[in-house]
């Protein structure tokens, strides 16, 4: 349920409707707009509440919202959120770009890339210190350490910085060295983990589970949401399918239907979304024309003798720089800003 304010009213007064709200044993979120501000009601409320509220003075509209998830709805927030990590705006008009390697692997490969990624005009360092696989005998990451180099790196290019978080144990060291914390498509419904990211504001990124269905996802998103932390982004990575040609199936529409059904950034994985690096190049671009507000991708230098075995779906870095350079030439068709800054494209 959620109550709806104009903007004549006061926030002394909006502060009293949200003292009154709260008193009957729920929660109040406060979501202010433009025209309005919109308060949402969390919690199993007395029937009563809504009429209640109807009457009191201040409150234009009460209107129940069905969906299992509140804050992550768009009834509760119809504006576009947009988080800002520095001079980087995520889900507003600008078009983000993370890249990296799967790994955090050496200081001199780690840094090196960084500097391809700033020369390419990314704005966000990818890499991994600790590596979710699905065999216990894969390289695992390199940990803490592998979150210092891939800090340093980013601090020493200007990029912002992306890792994977696995256990709620991690948060805290992750939110240290890290802009951004992923939640990777195998943690998307560790309920212990989402909850302990809820307590903390560094922007997450979560990871659609890869056999989630879009309720389920959203539902994911609220329990960071609830436990207050208000800057998540969705991220498309693929889904499990009975196609075998791809490693996952990239489900673009879930971009739109995200963007509909939720006021929170969506982001596109076309790396993890196909698994073949020919298909990162052309599945970038319709993410795009879906309406998505930035990539994550993977590029490493020497993609053949990467440590995780994942380099068949990274970009070499030639061909990721004369990707951004077309993303700096659709984003404007398609209401977003991306500039590289260069004229030339890297050799």
């Amino acid at each position: 349920m959620i109550a709806i304010t104009s903007n004549k009213t006061s926030d002394e007064r909006i502060q009293e409707i949200v003292q009154f709200i709260e008193k009957q044993g729920v929660q109040a979120h406060v979501s202010k707009g433009e025209d309005r501000t919109v308060i949402g009601i969390i919690g199993q409320a007395d029937p009563k509440l809504a009429e209640q509220l109807r009457q009191m003075s201040g409150v234009e509209q009460v209107v129940k919202i069905s969906k299992s998830y509140k804050l992550a709805s768009r009834d509760f927030h119809p504006a576009d959120t947009v988080i800002k990590i520095k001079d980087v705006e995520i889900g507003g008009e600008q078009l983000v770009v993370m890249g990296g390697p799967c790994a955090v692997e050496t200081p001199e490969q780690i840094d090196e890339i960084a500097r391809l990624v700033k020369a390419a005009g990314g704005q966000v360092l990818r890499g991994g210190a600790f590596k979710p696989r699905t065999g216990p005998y894969s390289f695992q990451g390199v940990g803490v350490e592998g979150l210092i180099m891939m800090a340093e790196a980013g601090k020493k290019h200007g990029l912002l910085t992306i890792t994977e978080v696995m256990t709620p144990e991690y948060v805290d060291v992750c939110a240290q060295y890290a802009d951004i914390l992923q939640v990777g498509t195998r943690n998307m419904q560790n309920f212990d983990l989402l909850r302990k990211l809820g307590t903390i504001q560094t922007p997450v990124l979560l990871k659609r589970g890869f056999s989630s269905t879009y309720d389920e996802f959203l539902n994911a998103a609220e329990y960071i949401l609830a436990g207050g932390n208000p800057n998540v982004m969705l991220c498309e990575r693929g889904i499990r399918t009975f196609e075998t040609y791809t490693r996952n199936t990239l489900d673009l529409s879930a971009i739109p239907v995200l963007k509909q059904l939720s006021h929170l950034p969506v982001i596109s994985d076309p790396s993890h979304g196909t698994g073949r690096r020919e298909l990162v190049v052309p599945m970038t671009k319709a993410s795009v024309a879906a309406g998505a507000d930035g990539l994550i991708i993977e590029m490493h230098t020497d993609p053949d003798n990467s440590m995780t075995g994942d380099g068949v779906q990274s970009l070499f870095p030639d061909q990721f720089a004369n990707l951004l350079v077309d993303l700096e030439k659709l984003a404007p068709l398609l209401g977003k800003k991306f500039d590289t800054h260069k004229e030339v494209i890297l050799a």
